[in-house]
């Protein structure tokens, strides 16, 4: 990737880290988009896994800064979810919007059965309603909103040849 195309990057990724911490506490939803996520995607196909997996612990991080309990499991489940979306970034690249939509779903689905089973914040029938009523709802909502984002923000990131 040229310094421009990384420039790129980071402005899309900045941007929807900003909309992650302006936009989404204002709508205040039980089944919440998260632009950390897609951010995340985003970002690691355009890296080597091991940074990938670095950037994506970075993210967790600043998540886990927020919260109280369970520190260190949102950067655990981000640092997983970027270092996978790194190493099967060639289905990524694909332009499909349904493929990267499904993909999204999966990536915020997986992200959330780890940092709730690392993170000890429920158990038994609240658990398995978190893990399977509305955490997918949460990843399908941020599919939806990645998807929107990144038809959005396509003519950023196309490469410009002059």
């Amino acid at each position: 990737m040229n310094w421009t195309g990384a420039v790129r990057t980071i402005l899309v990724c900045a941007i929807l880290i900003v909309l992650h911490y302006t936009l989404r506490p204002l709508l205040a939803w039980r089944a919440s988009i998260d632009f950390l996520i897609v951010a995340l995607l985003l970002g690691s196909v355009r890296m080597r896994p091991g940074a990938a997996a670095v950037y994506g612990f970075v993210l967790g991080l600043v998540a886990d800064s927020l919260a109280a309990s369970g520190f260190g499991a949102a950067a655990l489940g981000m640092a997983v979810v970027g270092f996978s979306a790194s190493w099967l970034k060639a289905v990524f690249f694909a332009d499909n919007l349904a493929l990267n939509g499904f993909f999204l779903f999966l990536a915020k689905w997986v992200f959330d059965l780890i940092f709730l089973l690392v993170g000890h914040r429920s158990h038994g029938a609240e658990l398995a309603m978190q893990l399977f009523v509305w955490s997918p709802l949460s990843a399908a909502v941020t599919a939806v909103a990645g998807v929107i984002a990144l038809s959005i923000l396509k003519p950023l990131m196309e490469v410009r040849t002059a």
